[in-house]
């Protein structure tokens, strides 16, 4: 079993991202998991969505060139060692990671250029940002909750 990731290339500047992710939510087309790649002048998006077709479609009609690339995309149990586990599993197999990104519940990992002025920014809006202790103490049953 597999899934469809969209790739896209992104200008690496200001807003191209958000560009781009504007498309697809006046398609009505939810982002479940994703990964910016930087590779110069411009990025890679890498996206699992719930509606391939539908994003390929919004997104070509607005100018990217949309690449489709069937990837695994793997349950973990929160547990030490589940990560370990299947890349074990896999390794036995003689199968290389060529990338990875997680897709844990909402949290979005963002590397920013200037990370000070990143977060004096999103101080006063409806963001939260989230702490390495919140990261320690998240626990997949409170997910739900």
């Amino acid at each position: 079993m597999s899934i469809r990731q969209l790739s896209i290339f992104v200008e690496n500047t200001p807003g191209q991202f958000a560009r781009a992710t504007s498309v697809l939510e006046q398609a009505k087309v939810s982002i479940r998991g994703f990964a910016l790649s930087d590779t110069g002048q411009f990025g890679i998006a890498r996206l699992v969505v719930d509606n391939p077709d539908l994003a390929a479609e919004a997104l070509s009609a607005a100018g990217y060139t949309v690449k489709f690339t069937e990837v695994l995309c793997v349950e973990l149990i929160d547990h030490p060692g589940e990560l370990n586990r299947v890349a074990n599993i896999l390794q036995k197999a003689d199968v290389n990671i060529e990338y990875a990104y997680s897709m844990m519940g909402t949290f979005v990992v963002c590397k920013v250029y200037d990370l000070e002025a990143a977060k004096k920014r999103l101080d006063g809006h409806p963001v939260r940002l989230v702490s390495q202790d919140d990261i320690m103490a998240f626990s997949v049953d409170e997910v739900g909750e």
